[in-house]
């Protein structure tokens, strides 16, 4: 919605009775000749400090309106026509005659436009005195009230289209300068929460690999021990890793490192969780699996990709991995410190069994 800053000189004020009256809005100009020496002028004024008033004749029809009332109108005809078949007269309750309409003079009117988007509008009618306007008639004169805002929107209104001194022009710039700083607050607020989850997965991650770290590891894990989800857990510890820090530096270190991330996505689906918990030792969090044998080959899987030899700098480096496994399903109510100690008890058996493979904890292990 935007208005126009030019109600302050939307309309010049009235003209000394010496000079030339303001030309007529396009009501019939006709059907006041003969009211009275003054009609025409008193028309004009009315224009302009009441743009959207009506006059009507001894039967109830549109003689002449304000400028702004035409707008409402410019798609279908408004004069000649009944005021009760341009209006749904809601309040006081009549049968839309003009002598329904004279009983409510004085009185607020609740009315509706027929036709287009239906608005309300808010009304009051006067009869006129003899001299002032057809015989018989009346002046409506109308105002949006709350639709205002609806009302621009609809009709394409500019503070022109309104008086002066209508107070609806300083309420339609409130409303503006309202929905501004909505949008601007809007946007800070998008902003502030983009930053904050910028912030939050900046906390969650490890920053070499891109995996998660031990923080959204304890997180996954504690989530999915309070809503019962099964599944495994593959505690992953490199073998020979120490031997290319040592001959290729951190850099080769951190190259293998990245490529060991890597591998660990590609071989887990992508609602699995796998994390980077240290050094050289990766934690893989299998959902809804409940396989012994799957959680068997997908570390035999990860295994022999890890034992491929990885290039850097133009070396060659051969590592591989040990891997111990535990399913939540194997615990009456699993313990997440338990797990994690019995995943560990079969990394190190897979260790003492020579490296490079996969053990399941079995009881009689005992947690290192």
């Amino acid at each position: 919605m935007k208005i126009n800053a030019d109600d302050g000189e939307a309309r010049a004020p009235a003209q000394p009775s010496d000079t030339k009256a303001p030309e007529l809005s396009r009501g019939d100009a006709t059907a006041l000749e003969g009211a009275g020496p003054d009609t025409s002028a008193h028309a004009a004024m009315m224009d302009v400090i009441c743009p959207m008033h009506a006059v009507l004749d001894g039967a109830g029809r549109v003689v002449h309106a304000g400028p702004t009332l035409f707008k409402l109108f410019a798609s279908q005809p408004l004069i000649g026509v009944r005021f009760a078949e341009l209006f749904e007269i809601k309040r006081p309750r009549g049968d839309g005659s003009m002598r329904a309409l004279m009983q409510a003079a004085g009185s607020k009117m609740h009315l509706r436009m027929r036709g287009g988007p239906r608005t309300d509008l808010k009304g009051v009618l006067v009869p006129l005195a003899d001299g002032t306007g057809p015989r018989d008639g009346a002046l409506v004169n109308l105002s949006f009230g709350i639709s205002v805002v609806s009302a621009v929107r609809d009709y394409g209104l500019t503070g022109s289209d309104f008086a002066a001194t209508d107070l609806a022009v300083e309420m339609l710039y409130l409303v503006e300068a309202k929905n501004a700083a909505m949008e601007a607050s809007r946007t800070l607020n998008l902003r502030l929460q983009g930053a904050m989850i910028a912030a939050e997965e900046q906390a969650y991650t490890d920053t070499l690999t891109g995996l998660r770290n031990r923080r959204a590891l304890d997180y996954v894990l504690d989530r999915m021990s309070e809503v019962e989800q099964d599944f495994a857990l593959i505690h992953v510890d490199l073998d020979f890793f120490k031997a290319v820090n040592d001959t290729g530096g951190h850099a080769a270190g951190d190259h293998v490192l990245r490529e060991v991330a890597r591998i660990m996505v590609e071989e887990t689906r992508s609602d699995d969780t796998v994390a980077r918990i240290g050094g050289d030792e990766f934690v893989l969090v299998l959902k809804r699996l409940t396989d012994p044998a799957r959680v068997r080959d997908i570390a035999a899987r990860v295994i022999e990709r890890l034992q491929q030899p990885i290039e850097y700098g133009g070396e060659v480096y051969q590592i591989s991995a040990s891997a111990g496994s535990v399913l939540s399903c194997h615990y009456p109510r699993p313990s997440i410190a338990l797990m994690m100690e019995q995943a560990d008890a079969a990394l190190y058996a897979a260790k003492n069994r020579g490296r490079g493979c996969h053990v399941a904890f079995a009881t009689d292990m005992e947690p290192s």
